[in-house]
């Protein structure tokens, strides 16, 4: 049968609006879907592509090297050494127990503190272990864990360990400075970290090196004024000094006396930076800049030079300190030996309370409470050191007579080793108060004249008597040189009053005196031996610093034969007592 001839019931007909219908729907289908596309490519592009590239896309970090920090003779007191650190991705992560427990392993954590760190399965980032050595994390990454990598990161290394601790400091996990100079110059040390966009698979490996969005800046070199061996030798006196006395701890600073340069800083007790699992915050706090203490008898020398400065005295003026002791407003100052009659010189080197309270009462409180605002006490040396302390000193109006009195000797002021250590450059720069730093300086700072040159000459005379025979310091002479200074030893300030066992015992001088090269300040704290003044337990540290320090730097020697042959080994101290007010001048 052919086909024309077919049953007219099994031909389809379609009506032509239902065709043109069925052409319309497809054809606004397609227009929406082309619509749909546009909108999409066009205005939504970035949301989308952000969404595809979280995916599969990264920024990866590009760790910066923290700038090293070098003494002025460009050796290495802190640097950056590479370590590697791991981490993982909780959504990638993949380990059944035995694997987990040989990665607990290979890392030296526990397992569970590695399951609980990828239980989240929404983070994408977890630390498992920081700054391991590269040994370790290529046993850590031949195991293979899915979602497991590591990362190169710095860490802080300070080759001269304790010697350095109270200087440098140290900085913390993510190598930002905690202490220190790595604190004070965290802007100036501290690198700028880089990035860099890659693609990861579905395990998070790199696939693709995309492209570097920042190049990382590392941080900048910084000089320090400290000279290391100086250091060192300082560290060494000290360290030994306060074992000897059985001390609760000390300090030292040594300054370049032309230029203001901190060449040596010391505390104790120390620690090692490296490793600081059981340090305390009594070892990592700076003593010599952030602790205060009564100054005692290293405050003569600024009274007698604003009393030569105000014209009340000359050097041979003779002033009564007889019969040894002085009342002041119902309170008793008194010298542990009475002298009579001394010159003024004489009370320098005999440490007279008498004498200097005699002196600082002739001159008006607002007088010499400037000169002292003047030397920087009161307010922070500046140096940038964190945590510097400003000191204690009240303010002229409010002083009473017997405070007047006993602030010439060192009571009822309270300061800085550090602020000690930089007044006495009056005495050393022609009678200018030069600016500390403890960066190094390269051109010859400008100082503040606050007395005159020959009043400078006459008072480092004075105290370079102190140091002779017949003064409070005997033990402080450097053989071959001319060296100056003052003892200070003073009842420690407890609960409102005085300790009457406890005592800070102190020495500040300089050499040569012919030409002042450096100062050095001495401050033991609670020294508990049998021997308790500053010229006993103080002055010996500088002398074998001091010597030291010339010898090294190849200072020529200035004392004739003479004086060395007049110089004692071991003499019997002679300082003076200060009032029962006070404590021991």
């Amino acid at each position: 049968m052919r086909f024309e001839k077919r049953t007219p019931q099994l031909r389809l007909r379609l009506e032509g609006w239902r065709s043109r219908l069925v052409l319309a729907l497809c054809a606004l289908g397609f227009a929406v879907l082309a619509v749909r596309a546009f909108w999409l490519q066009g205005f939504n592009h970035d949301f989308l592509q952000q969404k595809g590239e979280a995916r599969y896309g990264r920024v990866v970090a590009m760790p910066a090297s923290r700038g090293p920090v070098k003494d002025r003779n460009g050796q290495p007191l802190a640097i950056s050494t590479p370590v590697e650190s791991i981490w993982a991705s909780p959504e990638d992560f993949e380990a059944d127990e035995p694997r987990l427990r040989a990665l607990a392993k290979a890392l030296g954590v526990d397992a569970a503190e590695i399951r609980q760190k990828v239980a989240s399965k929404d983070r994408q980032f977890v630390w498992l272990r920081r700054h391991i050595s590269p040994e370790q994390a290529v046993k850590v990454m031949a195991l293979a864990v899915p979602g497991v990598f590591q990362q190169r990161e710095f860490r802080r290394f300070y080759p001269a360990g304790e010697v350095m601790a109270h200087v440098v400091g140290f900085t913390g996990i993510d190598d930002a400075g905690q202490e220190g100079i790595e604190l004070a110059r965290q802007d100036w040390l501290a690198g700028v970290p880089g990035s860099r966009k890659v693609i990861k698979d579905r395990k998070g490996r790199i696939v693709e090196d995309v492209e570097s969005l920042r190049v990382p800046r590392d941080g900048r070199a910084l000089v320090l004024s400290i000279d290391q061996r100086l250091q060192f030798l300082a560290h060494r006196e000290l360290k030994a000094a306060v074992e000897a006395n059985r001390a609760r701890g000390g300090s030292l600073v040594m300054v370049d006396a032309r230029t203001g340069e901190v060449l040596a800083l010391v505390n104790q007790p120390d620690y090692n930076p490296n490793n600081r699992a059981a340090v305390t915050g009594r070892q990592t706090r700076n003593r010599s800049v952030t602790d205060i203490f009564e100054p005692g008898s290293t405050m003569k020398p600024f009274t007698v030079a604003a009393a030569l400065e105000a014209g009340i005295v000359r050097p041979q003026t003779v002033i009564q300190t007889g019969p040894g002791t002085m009342a002041v407003g119902g309170w008793t100052i008194s010298d542990t030996h009475p002298h009579g009659a001394l010159t003024v010189q004489q009370v320098i080197q005999k440490s007279s309370n008498v004498g200097t309270a005699k002196l600082q009462l002739q001159m008006r409180p607002e007088e010499i409470g400037a000169f002292y605002r003047e030397l920087g006490f009161g307010s922070p040396p500046d140096t940038g050191f964190p945590g510097e302390a400003k000191g204690l000193l009240r303010p002229a109006a409010k002083w009473r007579p017997i405070e007047q009195a006993t602030m010439s000797y060192g009571h009822g002021i309270s300061v800085s080793l550090l602020q000690l250590a930089r007044a006495y450059t009056i005495f050393t720069g022609e009678g200018h108060l030069l600016p500390l730093t403890l960066v190094r300086r390269d051109g010859q700072p400008i100082g503040k004249p606050l007395v005159s040159r020959e009043t400078a000459h006459e008072v480092a005379r004075m105290m370079e008597m102190a140091v002779g025979p017949g003064g409070t310091a005997p033990r402080a002479a450097v053989p071959g040189y001319r060296v100056a200074g003052k003892t200070g030893t003073a009842h420690k300030a407890e609960a409102g009053g005085y300790a009457e066992s406890k005592y800070v015992s102190s020495f500040v001088g300089f050499g040569p005196v012919s030409a002042p090269r450096f100062i050095v300040a001495v401050m033991l704290d609670e020294p508990s031996g049998a021997r308790y003044y500053g010229g006993d337990v103080s002055a010996p540290v500088f002398s074998s610093v001091m010597g030291a320090a010339l010898r090294l730097y190849a200072v020529p020697p200035d004392a004739p034969q003479a004086h060395q042959a007049l110089v004692p080994a071991r003499p019997a101290a002679t300082e003076a007592r200060a009032p029962s007010a006070g404590g021991e001048g």
